[in-house]
């Protein structure tokens, strides 16, 4: 996927960018680094990066009971009945620190799209989560173009 991003050019790049961001697992941890190494605009990856993974936290927020649903089943069809090391320790942050501290760190934990069905499931409203998690995604989305622009910069990477 990379290199499919590196091959395009001017506006297809960041349309490509995009349509990575929409993809579970693909925070602003890893878009905004790679498309600021592609020597592309900071602000535009920045902004792309957020806005794909906040589209995702919508997604999820809309359809959560059909997606956890089939999660459910998924879980099921494979004999997995306890959770994953991912989802105990999301459970430990959410009952010891709630929907804010919760939201704020589960990026760089989950990724923001399992994240806000995590949330979900764990009974917070659809407009709590999506409000906390945009917080979220904008916080994380100025760290890491800020970080990934000037950490580029000093390991003499990107100039």
């Amino acid at each position: 996927m990379i290199e499919w991003v590196q091959s395009t050019d001017g506006m297809w790049q960041y349309f490509a960018l995009f349509i990575i961001s929409l993809l579970p697992f693909l925070d602003v941890f890893y878009i905004i680094p790679v498309g600021i190494l592609f020597d592309m605009s900071p602000v535009a990856v920045g902004t792309i990066a957020f806005l794909g993974n906040f589209l995702m936290v919508l997604v999820f927020a809309i359809f959560f009971r059909q997606i956890a649903e089939w999660r459910r089943k998924r879980k099921a069809k494979k004999g997995i009945t306890e959770p994953s090391k991912r989802e105990t320790r999301a459970k430990q942050i959410w009952e010891k620190y709630g929907l804010p501290v919760f939201a704020l760190l589960s990026p760089s934990i989950l990724g923001t799209d399992l994240a806000a069905l995590m949330a979900l499931i764990f009974g917070s409203s659809r407009k709590k989560v999506v409000t906390w998690l945009g917080v979220s995604l904008v916080i994380w989305s100025v760290v890491m173009t800020v970080g990934s622009v000037y950490g580029l910069q000093y390991i003499k990477w990107y100039e």
